[in-house]
């Protein structure tokens, strides 16, 4: 049994992949930041633990941390509010990373998106520029770490159901949606495949098994 630690376990993906990790025999502890959403993160089997990682420190959040085996980040501001945004979306996921490193937990799975990165190409006047920055720079930092990372980066979220088949590496392309369902099926498969760490995984709904779609190319 694996002692994983969810940072954003009320969000729809996390939520979905507690299920996931808490069926397969996995300890799943799910920090959020609302008590009142406790209820609906029992009910996926996880323990709620309530942190609110905006404010938190580093010590406060490996402290948090502590003898879990790996951890992911699912949360995020929800947009709106830029300053907000650079807070949890790069700083406080910063800080996660590096009280990872204190707490001793040396797998970190990052759920970012498609097309992340220095050259997002989302004009400053856009509402989705602070975000493409933050999940840029929190990624960029992630990457710069001794931990065992994955990055993942799926399309335009929705709440279709999973299919847990995928296309990694899209093209530009075709729709890039991707279910919540299979970015959940994601996530917890490459918990269970160590030699994903290093890689940065985009994907979108496609037509590949998940176990074949995440082989090394």
């Amino acid at each position: 049994m694996t002692r994983i630690a969810i940072i954003g376990g009320h969000g729809k993906v996390a939520l979905l992949l507690s299920t996931l990790l808490t069926d397969e025999g996995h300890s799943v502890t799910s920090f959020i930041r609302n008590p009142d959403h406790a209820g609906d993160v029992a009910a996926t089997g996880a323990t709620p633990s309530v942190l609110d990682v905006e404010n938190a420190t580093t010590a406060e959040i490996a402290e948090a941390l502590r003898n879990h085996d790996a951890v992911v980040w699912s949360a995020g501001a929800g947009g709106g509010n830029p300053e907000r945004t650079y807070a949890v979306d790069r700083d406080a996921a910063i800080r996660s990373m590096d009280a990872a490193a204190e707490a001793g937990v040396g797998r970190y799975i990052m759920v970012s998106y498609l097309g992340a990165g220095p050259n997002h190409g989302v004009p400053a006047e856009n509402s989705f520029h602070a975000y493409a920055e933050a999940k840029a720079a929190a990624d960029e930092y992630l990457r710069g770490t001794q931990l065992a990372w994955t990055i993942l980066g799926p399309g335009s979220l929705t709440d279709k159901p999973g299919t847990g088949r995928i296309d990694v590496d899209p093209s530009g392309q075709g729709s890039r949606e991707t279910s919540r369902g299979n970015t959940a099926i994601v996530a917890a498969a490459v918990l269970d495949l160590p030699d994903t760490a290093g890689r940065t995984i985009e994907f979108r709904d496609g037509t590949l098994p998940v176990a074949a779609a995440l082989q090394p190319s």
